[in-house]
This record gives structure tokens, sequence and C-alpha cells, in this order.
């Protein structure tokens, strides 16, 4: 592993600026939409490229290979390089795929344009760590929880006005304006975000220095037991979230519904008060209750998958079962994090890189059985996918606390020579 030295960031002040708290939130809430853009226009592309709706929907799981390609091979950068040099190089090939996605000419290139957005949208998972690098120790999972609400914040509005601009001017307008959206998102950020140099020494020739870099994360991986009990969770929530939401456009598209793409993208705003979730769990996890913020995202995950089946042919009830589930994610992710990054201060892009590999690994599974299954047992059989991988995760949980409590029975009988 890389030498570690104290992180050269800017020295957290006793409070962080606001200002720059928002902003590091819009720029994770504005890159991220890149990956969730295509949700709702999943059934008109495929009417525009006479495929299957099955098959439109692996254009999910292309943007999400990307981006787990991005957080294995780039996000680890950010314990090496200067990070705002970094995050606008991301952004402004985020933007140059997005216009290959504007005028793509099939469902294969559109495909393979995504993938490359998917890449640089790991600009998201460097913004994140910085964040929890520039923030003081008493703060730190506010921060974060801050920063991850403008995430899934843009998650949610990459839907609904996805939609909405489809219903205006086409999907191929969706992606355009995409474009145009990374392109000012960097202009802002080379001009208002501080200079990030990297936290871990730089000495000795670069292409050595980035291979013991990626070692590093699989040894981290390693020696971190929290991690990698954290890295399941992670994988988990994210697969039960892409189930849902790469299986909901068939829904409300069809009958009983039969809604537009402008009317099902303003789903996504159902899931903003799960945004309110995130401020709340990051404050949990400062008081030391992150176990308790946990276990409760795990049963109310679970929950949602009941009224997400009886939201089948009821809109009220679909409505509340997404609030439920996106309320639950974004707490379980939060208290993951902010668990993780109090493990190695010296390595939160490393960690970020092994934690965020995992999460969207879970979606990439989650959106492919999602679309598989639909095709073959509708909304039922989406319901019971989401529902059975939620108490898989709940089960997990109540292993992990089972065996961290014999752990420590057994030191304690060590201890005491018993």
């Amino acid at each position: 592993m890389p030498p570690a030295v104290p992180d050269p960031s800017p020295a957290p002040a006793e409070r962080m600026d606001r200002r720059l708290v928002v902003l590091l939130a819009v720029t994770c809430g504005v890159a991220v939409t890149n990956l969730y853009v295509a949700q709702p226009l999943l059934d008109t592309i495929a009417a525009a490229f006479h495929v299957s709706s099955s098959t439109a929907g692996l254009l999910v799981t292309a943007s999400q290979v990307g981006y787990v390609f991005g957080l294995a091979f780039l996000v680890p950068l950010g314990d090496l390089l200067e990070r705002r040099r970094m995050i606008v190089a991301l952004l402004v090939i985020a933007a140059i795929g997005q216009i290959g996605s504007t005028v793509a000419p099939g469902l294969a290139v559109l495909a393979a344009a995504l993938v490359v957005v998917g890449v640089a949208t790991a600009v998201a998972q460097v913004v994140v760590p910085l964040a929890s690098s520039l923030a003081g120790e008493e703060e730190r999972g506010r921060i974060v929880g801050t920063v991850m609400s403008g995430l899934l914040v843009g998650i949610l509005l990459a839907r609904t006005l996805s939609g909405l601009i489809a219903e205006v001017g086409g999907w191929r307008l969706v992606f355009a304006v995409a474009s145009g959206a990374m392109l000012l998102l960097a202009a802002v950020l080379w001009r208002f975000l501080p200079d990030a140099p990297p936290p871990v020494a730089t000495e000795g020739p670069a292409r050595a220095r980035y291979g013991a870099l990626l070692r590093s994360v699989v040894t981290l991986v390693g020696e971190e037991a929290e991690l990698r009990r954290r890295m399941w969770l992670g994988a988990i929530g994210m697969a039960v979230f892409s189930v849902l939401w790469t299986s909901i456009a068939f829904l409300l598209s069809r009958e009983p519904f039969g809604y537009g793409d402008g009317a099902i993208g303003l789903f996504g705003l159902a899931g903003l008060a799960g945004a309110a979730m995130a401020p709340v769990a990051g404050r949990l996890s400062d008081a030391g209750h992150g176990r308790h913020a946990t276990t409760g995202s795990l049963v109310a995950l679970a929950v949602s998958w009941v009224l997400l089946e009886l939201g089948g042919t009821s809109v009220v009830l679909l409505v509340v079962g997404i609030i439920v589930m996106d309320f639950a994610v974004q707490g379980l992710q939060i208290t993951n994090q902010s668990t993780i990054y109090a493990l190695r201060p010296d390595a939160r892009s490393r960690i970020t890189t092994a934690y965020m590999v995992a999460y969207f690994l879970g979606g990439v599974a989650g959106s492919t059985a999602s679309s598989i299954v639909w095709g073959a047992g509708g909304w039922d059989a989406v319901c019971a996918l989401g529902g059975g991988i939620s108490l898989v995760g709940l089960l997990s949980w109540i292993w992990f606390a089972w065996s961290a409590g014999r752990a420590r029975e057994r030191g304690g009988a060590a201890a005491t020579g018993d």
C-alpha cells in the first residue's frame, strides 16, 4: 500500500463553508443524473429502435457497467491526483458521451455512448470523499449526508426532468440538455472549487504509484471486516433500488395506468422525501446511533415491497411505496458511508472505490434481473424479486450483529482468562 501521509487538503475549519457544501451537493446531483435520464424513456426508445422493452432496459445496465468501471479504475486516482482538475476533466468527458447519446443512430451506439457517460459519471464518487476530507470530525456525517442528499435529489429529479423534456422535444433532446449541463457545471467548478491536493505520497513513477494504488484497494477490503459488511449491504440496497426503477416505466406505461413519458418522470418526485433522510442519518451516525439507523432502513426496505406490490393497481400505494423505498435506501447509504469513512482517513477515495464498486455491481445485477423478470412475470415477479433481495439484506444484518456479539463475548472471556 502506498505510504500514508497526512491529508494535505485544506485543513477543515471548525465549520465547513456552507456555500462549498451546497456546491459539492449540486455537483453530485447534476453529475449523477447521467445514469438515470434514460429510465423513464425506455418504452419510447424501445419503440423508436423497434426492440423489446426488456432489450431497451439493458440501457440502464450499460450505463451502470460504465460506472462500475469508472469506480474501479478512476476513483482511486482521487487519492493520487489534484482533485479539482480531475473532477472538471471527468465532467467534460461525460458531456462528450452525452453528445454521442444524442446523435446515436441505433440502440448499440446509444448503449456504447452510455457506457462512456457511466465511466465519467464516477466523478460523483470523487466529490463525496473530497467533502469528507474537507469536513471536521464532528460534522463529517452531517456533511456527507448533505452531499449525498444532493446525489439522491439528482437521481430522482433526473427521471422527472427527463420525462418532461422528452414530452416537449423528444428523447434525444434529453441527452443534449444533459451534455450542456455537464459543460456548465465543469465551468462553475473550475472557477469556484478550491485546489484539492491528493492525500497520499506521490513519489516514484506514475505507473508504479497507480498500480500500487489499485492493489491497495484489494488490501483494504481484506483488512477491514466492517468495510466488507458495508459493501454487501450497499450492494443489496442498490440492487433493490435498480429492480424498482428499471421496471416501473414499463408498469406505468401500460394499463391500468397508461402514462406517457412526462407523467412517468413525475414519479421521481415521490422519492424526494427520501432526501430528508440523509441529514437525519448523518446526525445519527455522528451521535453513535448508526447501527440503529441501519436496522431501521433495512426493515423499511422490506416493507416498501409490500406497498409496491399493492401499488400495481393503486397509484396512491405505489407512490407511498416509492417514498418508503427511497427513504430506506438513502438511510442505509448514509450510515454505510459514515461508517467506512471513519476507518482509514488517508484512504477515503480507495475506500469509496471498494464500496461503490460493490454498490453498483448490485445495481447492475438488480437492473438486469429486473428486465428479465419483468419479461417473464410482470410486476408481481418484480416485487417478489425486490422483496426477496430486501429480506436477504435484513437477515445478513442480523447475522452480522449476532457474529459481532459472539466475537465480543469471546474477547471478554479471553481477557478474563475464562
